[in-house]
């Protein structure tokens, strides 16, 4: 079953592996619960498939799962396209894919 989730979120450099410039921003703590809740088939690293929109970009993907909170990894042509720099926030569209 897909749902679809809508937040605000910064846009941040993963600093472990700031080298390979890596940038991430997390879904919110009480929606990062409801999607850990929804039974689904198991993937690697426990992470969600989803389709992700920032702006006027659309990409597939997968968000990560962390202690409390998914991450949603920000390729380089979304964050060049929509002009996103670390530290900016962004509104983010996210759904779920089976």
């Amino acid at each position: 079953m897909r749902e679809e989730y809508r937040f605000t979120a910064v846009v941040y450099r993963w600093e472990e592996r700031a080298a390979d410039s890596w940038f991430f921003v997390d879904v919110p703590g009480d929606l990062s619960e409801e999607i850990r809740d929804r039974p689904r088939m198991p993937r690697g690293f426990g992470s969600v498939r989803v389709s992700a929109t920032i702006g006027g970009t659309t990409w597939r993907t997968s968000i990560f799962p962390g202690k409390q909170r998914y991450a949603l990894p920000l390729k380089r042509a979304v964050r060049e396209a929509e002009g996103i720099e670390a530290g900016e926030p962004v509104e983010v569209h996210l759904e779920t894919l089976e």
